[in-house]
């Protein structure tokens, strides 16, 4: 706990999930021991990381997060051997199926932007299809998308093997611990109070995902982020379903499925969800969302629910986070707003994070485009391989 008294700290880390905990690692990493991560609730990677689907794809239309994935995808590989900490990662592979003539076109671009930066994604015809995935109905499905380098991991996994590899070099992690304002000098960050005391900083990183808004406010920034409901259900085991069988996912349904352990995990996203902190499941939309993956995957028909939940999407103008240090405040960096990918790219953007306080600036991929000022000039271009 901290004691009475301000705590000095290099820099405070807000938010106990992928983002924070690969944050802390790797500025431990690159030197600064001299952290502290907080987490308001009881265990880190208890919220939106916690509640994801554990996808991982290369598959996106915009090239910054294709080179995202290029770079966050071979970290995970190499996960195990930098931090000791299996993740359960596994290249089923991941397909998207088209039903809508008008989603062909910026599909074909988005495999063939993904072919230039070196992704071997297939563009496959509903005759290729048969064959891959032969127990689901691709009625009406008219072409795909198929990368085998894409699959699923454990995000718990990846939050655990971060936290104890920053615990390890020095890093201090505090979770049941609220952020309850900043004091500020100038136009500078000062003081991050908590609901155990105030630690004194010049570095603040908010990763914090849906609920960046609400710190924001605490230090006059506004952040145009807002939470969305989603929810998943996993099933009981499901016998006979394929060896290989791949994340699937119906882009225009916003429909996906993909085994999990003895069963599958499905989830359907609501075009009409209000926004809200809202954490509840939807039964009606359960029941919606369970007939049309039933319908998909007719095995389905012959097993029940397991668990199901619903987590928060944190979604932004133009579904592209928020990345790097905000004008109104030196010293305050946001990590947030990833709009349904963040766990897939928390590894890499953590590292980036760590070049950004550390070195100036972000190397290893150029961020830029997702810096806070593209709202203050109304210059958004939006990722379209959202669901």
């Amino acid at each position: 706990m901290i004691d009475s008294g301000t705590k000095t700290a290099a820099a405070v880390v807000v938010g106990g999930g992928v983002m924070g905990a690969s944050t802390a690692f790797h500025l431990a990493k690159m030197g600064m021991t001299d952290v502290v991560l907080l987490e308001k609730e009881a265990n880190l990677g208890a919220m939106s990381t916690g509640q994801c689907a554990g996808g991982i794809r290369h598959q996106f239309s915009s090239a910054t997060n294709i080179k995202l994935s290029i770079e966050s995808i071979k970290m995970l590989e190499a996960f195990p051997e930098e931090t000791g900490q299996d993740i359960g990662l596994r290249f089923t592979g991941y397909l998207f199926l088209m039903t809508d003539p008008a989603d062909i076109p910026s599909q074909r671009d988005a495999v063939a932007l993904q072919h230039e930066l070196g992704v071997d994604t297939e563009w496959l015809a509903p005759e290729d299809l048969a064959g891959l995935i032969p127990q689901v109905n691709i009625e009406g499905v008219i072409a795909g998308s198929f990368n085998e380098h894409d699959g699923i991991c454990d995000p718990n996994s990846v939050v655990q093997g971060y936290a104890k590899g920053a615990r390890a070099a020095g890093v201090t992690i505090l979770s049941d611990v609220e952020v309850t304002g900043f004091e500020t000098t100038g136009d500078k960050v000062a003081v991050v109070h908590t609901s155990v005391g105030d630690i004194s900083t010049e570095v603040v990183v908010l990763a914090t995902g849906a609920w960046t808004p609400d710190l924001g406010r605490m230090l006059g920034v506004d952040i145009p982020i807002e939470p969305v409901r989603r929810q998943i259900v996993v099933t009981t085991p499901t016998p006979g379903l394929q060896s290989g069988f791949p994340f699937v996912l119906f882009l225009k349904e916003a429909l996906y499925f993909h085994p999990e352990g003895p069963g599958v995990l499905s989830g359907k996203s609501n075009p009409n969800e209000r926004r809200g902190y809202l954490l509840d499941v939807d039964p009606e939309w359960e029941m919606v969302h369970l007939a049309e993956a039933m319908e998909r995957l007719p095995l389905l028909e012959e097993v029940g629910v397991l668990s199901h939940w619903a987590g928060l999407y944190e979604i932004t103008p133009d579904a592209h986070p928020i990345f790097g240090e905000v004008p109104q405040v030196k010293g305050v960096h946001v990590m947030a707003g990833f709009s349904g990918h963040g766990f897939m790219h928390g590894p890499i953007c953590g590292l980036l994070m760590a070049e950004e306080i550390l070195k100036g600036a972000p190397e290893t991929v150029d961020v830029g485009e997702f810096a806070y000022e593209r709202f203050l000039r109304g210059d958004l271009n939006p990722e379209l391989n959202v669901v």
